[in-house]
């Protein structure tokens, strides 16, 4: 049988870029037909106000205007993070490391065997120019660039509510996804275990070929109809809570470039600029702070009371699915998984699942004993690989001043595949060869700025005259470019100030 008929439960960035993915490949076929449900009742998280630069790929690919998202969604631009106090303070001071966007070979020349042996004094990020631009609050493109173009890499901040909206416009009228306001409680199979009808709360029956569930926590189909369980994290990520608060803007603050991530003694804090406010998130694990506790550091970050914030605090179940494509469903979003936020992660899981989706749709339902195993294995190493990134920034800390960042430190608590990869990083630095797969969504470029931002020990090696010579010069051209970039990029926040009055004289 073929199929025509795909229905996308739930809206929101997960559910709206599946039909943006969803339509920008299946759209040549006449007889396809995408509608998406979304309940009227059902609130979306909305708190994935951070990217990565893979989201542009998605972007253009659905004829988005990078000016249109910038405007519409409050955006900002996101160079990198600033990690704040992720190391003993008592013994580095109230440091810092940038992860930044930019490639950690200037000119493709690989400088961290001559970093390590003779520049370890001045920090990692200094192999690149992206850190010290965030520093000096520039933005990565000029005024010419043109869309998504700039002089550094780049991703975006933004209002995550607008960008679903904006998402959910251009599949609307650039792919002709159909919308319909329903609030789905369950739903039919078969007796070979596939989805036949999606139940209405009125008791309506809705029929389609092909289900995607984007129902975020409450997993309507994944979890509730097709039991399929979830496998736990939690022994590896330890923090399981967060409380969100946004917080208005005076008008005179600047806008970083980049995300802050501050950590404190069980967890750490987000702080993310928007051109309107700013999105901030207390992350915790309930095991080692209690939620009193918790409300009260969050309270001194912000620099107020504890009566005067009132945020909304959101469990995190941290783990993902034991199948992501059961049958005639795919969980895509918060119903396929969840991991803590750090380095938004949770965007880039589901636009990458989603493409992967679209580009290996079934045609017919015979096709889906094929696809879907290859589907669940790629994925699964995808979300694997994911937990070894973020639990990277945890256990090379030396912090030990709280029972948190001790655990965080066993070797128990880390999966064999880290445990083997640090091991090999103590001899020799990352390489692209330990990084063999397509669907290391984090590789070497990212672990190197994370190690060694952290000031993680490897040996160091002997390089030759030449190599010496020629990476000399790259950080000398470095420190020339930095230098120069005041006068090459705007502040941040001017550029953005720009774009918007230009946009608005373009109207007029």
């Amino acid at each position: 049988m073929k199929i025509k008929r795909i229905a996308i439960i739930g809206g929101g960035t997960s559910g709206w870029l599946a039909a943006n993915h969803l339509g920008s490949s299946l759209s040549a076929d006449e007889e396809i037909e995408i509608t998406l449900i979304e309940s009227p009742d059902v609130p979306t998280i909305g708190v994935g106000e951070g990217t990565v630069p893979y989201i542009m790929k998605g972007l253009k690919r659905f004829g988005i205007s990078e000016a249109e998202l910038l405007i519409s969604c409050d955006a900002t631009f996101k160079q990198g993070i600033k990690f704040v106090n992720w190391m003993d303070t008592t013994r580095h001071g109230e440091n810092h490391y940038y992860h930044p966007f930019d490639e950690p070979y200037p000119a493709g020349f690989d400088v961290s065997a001559y970093w390590l042996a003779h520049e370890s004094n001045r920090p990692f990020g200094d192999v690149g120019i992206q850190s010290r631009i965030c520093e000096l609050g520039l933005a990565p493109k000029r005024k010419s660039s043109g869309e998504y173009e700039g002089m550094l890499s780049y991703a975006y901040h933004f209002d995550a509510a607008k960008f679903a909206n904006l998402l959910a416009k251009n599949a609307k009228q650039r792919f002709n996804i159909n919308y319909l306001s329903a609030t789905i409680e369950g739903a039919n199979v078969d007796s070979d275990g596939n989805i036949t009808h999606l139940i209405t709360n009125d008791g309506g029956e809705l029929a389609f070929d092909f289900y995607v569930d984007c129902s975020g926590f409450s997993s309507i189909l994944i979890d509730k109809q097709l039991k399929v369980p979830i496998i736990s994290k939690a022994n590896e990520l330890l923090t399981d809570s967060v409380l969100v608060q946004q917080v208005p803007l005076t008008g005179s603050e600047p806008l970083n470039p980049y995300t802050t991530a501050t950590a404190h003694k069980a967890g750490w804090i987000w702080d993310i600029p928007l051109t309107t406010r700013r999105g901030t998130g207390f992350v915790y694990a309930s095991k080692y702070m209690s939620d009193e506790e918790a409300l009260e550091l969050y309270a001194q970050y912000l620099g107020v009371e504890v009566s005067e914030i009132s945020p909304r605090k959101i469990p995190m179940q941290v783990g993902y699915r034991e199948k992501f494509w059961h049958k005639n469903c795919v969980a895509l979003g918060l119903a396929q998984g969840f991991l803590e936020p750090i380095e938004a992660t949770s965007i880039l899981l589901s636009d990458f699942s989603a493409e992967l989706l679209a580009r290996n749709f079934p045609k017919h339902m015979s096709d889906i004993e094929k696809l879907a195993p290859y589907y669940n294995k790629v994925i699964t190493y995808t979300w694997d690989r994911t937990v070894d990134f973020i639990k990277l920034h945890y256990c090379i800390s030396d912090r030990t001043d709280s029972p948190f960042w001790q655990d965080n430190s066993n070797e128990q608590t880390l999966s064999d595949e880290l445990k083997e990869r640090l091991s090999r990083f103590e001899i020799s630095p990352p390489n692209q060869s330990d990084f063999f797969s397509k669907f290391d969504m984090f590789d070497e470029k990212n672990f190197l700025y994370v190690l060694y931002g952290m000031n993680f020990h490897t040996n160091k090696s002997t390089i030759s005259p030449q190599e010496l010579k020629h990476c000399k010069q790259l950080f000398e051209s470095n420190d020339a470019l930095v230098n120069e970039a005041a006068n090459q990029l705007l502040n941040h926040k001017d550029w953005l100030v720009g774009l918007k009055a230009a946009m608005q004289n373009i109207r007029r």
